[in-house]
């Protein structure tokens, strides 16, 4: 009887195998996409690409500043409410030469990105973030790049 439950066991497995679907094995060439969803369109128009630029303390010093944990309840607050659709947070390493200093700061940052489409109240949103943060940690700016996007989903 165990012999035959332990060859049964692999045989069992290989004919399962052969139901598992496999979409790029059918012909298939596309793959499924988001349609008709107004936050996620298929294409855009007049939409943006905007990357904020928070300095969260020196590069040097990760217990001085902003800690990771005060970031997160900032992204909870102040971000996440104005753009739930999406968005993307990247580490990275900044310099930052305020007014009067000779020279720059090294800063641990967080580089905020958000697409939306190109609207007054989007725009207010993403200055509320900025001025929220500012009026958080005292910072003199948060940098602002925005460019225009071709986005599709």
């Amino acid at each position: 009887m165990h012999v035959k439950a332990a060859l049964l066991a692999p045989v069992l497995v290989l004919a399962l195998s052969g139901c598992v679907h496999h979409p790029l094995r059918t012909g298939r060439t596309t793959a499924p996409t988001l349609t008709g969803d107004p936050s996620h369109p298929g294409a855009t128009k007049g939409w943006v690409d905007t990357k904020l630029y928070f300095g969260l303390g020196p590069a040097d010093q990760p217990d001085k500043g902003i800690s990771e944990a005060e970031w997160r309840t900032f992204l909870d607050r102040e971000v996440s409410p104005r753009f739930p659709d999406g968005l993307s947070v990247v580490d990275v390493y900044g310099q930052w030469q305020g007014k009067n200093q000779t020279t720059p700061e090294r800063l641990r940052t967080k580089m905020l990105i958000i697409d939306y489409q190109d609207t007054a109240e989007n725009r207010a949103k993403v200055d509320a973030i900025r001025a929220a943060w500012k009026q958080r940690t005292g910072d003199q700016s948060v940098m602002r790049v925005t460019q225009p996007a071709d986005v599709s989903f």
